[in-house]
């Protein structure tokens, strides 16, 4: 059963084509946490399909009461594209998301209503096409070890679900990992107990 509170975003970044009137519309749905990160990934499509004719996107940062969206027709007619993404967006309930339908004109023009429908259906397509969970809310720690422990404790990590996001090697070993909210006092116990209570966790995202 879900509640209010169950917050899903993608599982997996997915990509789906439809044709209309020999136009391709390719959807690219892709999770993303931050604004940030959803400009560096559109960034990156616009790079991988530079002779598109259009990358018209929508996003969905967060949930709740504290979403942040945005969107663009990107040289579409005004409202014809950019709108009607967001708005499937938004149906599905979805946060952490974005959305980017890239056009390669197929040289049949669509007319206004043509191609509200042509980029609703493609969002629709590719949302549909694309799993979900529900988000889990993570910890980042920062970790300082000795270079005698640095082994034993990335077994720890890995024993709790934490997942090594850096690492730096200086006179000790800094490791950047991030963990699920309820595995964080867990491991730090189990940190404590490894390195005789010289190694505690300091978390870097509270």
């Amino acid at each position: 059963m879900t509640t209010q509170h169950d917050q899903y975003i993608p599982a997996q970044r997915t990509r789906t084509e439809l044709m209309v009137a020999n136009s391709r519309f390719i959807c690219t749905v892709i999770p993303v946490q931050s604004v940030e990160e959803a400009k560096a990934e559109l960034h990156a499509i616009r790079a991988e399909m530079p002779d598109a004719t259009h990358h018209v996107y929508a996003f969905r940062i967060g949930h709740g009461n504290s979403i942040i969206e945005g969107m663009s027709d990107d040289g579409e007619p005004s409202g014809t594209a950019g709108p009607p993404v967001l708005a499937v967006l938004r149906g599905t309930g979805l946060g952490d998301v974005l959305v980017v339908v890239t056009r390669y004109f197929g040289g049949t023009k669509l007319g206004t209503g043509g191609l509200v429908r042509a980029y609703s259906d493609s969002a629709r397509a590719g949302l549909e096409n694309t799993p979900r969970e529900l988000k889990i809310e993570r910890r980042l720690l920062g970790i300082e070890l000795p270079y005698g422990l640095y082994e034993q404790a990335k077994r720890l990590i890995e024993a709790h679900e934490g997942i090594i996001e850096d690492q730096t090697f200086t006179e000790t070993v800094t490791v950047i990992a991030r963990f699920k909210l309820d595995t964080v006092k867990a491991f730090t116990a189990a940190l404590a107990d490894l390195s005789a209570g010289q190694v505690e966790p300091v978390i870097l995202d509270d």
